[in-house]
């Protein structure tokens, strides 16, 4: 599990497009965190905030990523990511 390097002007980095799944770590180190879908960006260039479809309650919030929340990218059939490179040279992993 990766997170994208992007651009610090957007917060600590996170670039998802709808699909991807975000994992929130969990409340100490060891415990399973919470995890959801992207379902819908409110930007065009992936960054926060998204609409989340999380997997434990089936509900969709507004999520905005802390520090501690992950994306990993949803991956075509080939196995090789979607988009090769992202803006500002970062690359999806």
């Amino acid at each position: 599990m990766t997170m994208n390097a992007y651009s610090p002007v957007y917060g600590h980095g996170i670039h998802a497009e709808v699909g991807d799944q975000i994992v929130v770590g969990g409340p100490t180190v060891g415990k399973p965190g919470r995890d959801g879908e992207v379902i819908a960006l409110h930007h065009q260039d992936g960054t926060p905030p998204y609409d989340v479809r999380w997997s434990d309650t089936g509900r969709t919030t507004v999520f905005f990523p802390g520090p501690d929340a992950h994306v990993r990218h949803r991956h075509d059939e080939t196995g090789t990511p979607r988009h090769e490179e992202r803006p500002y040279g970062a690359r999806a992993r």
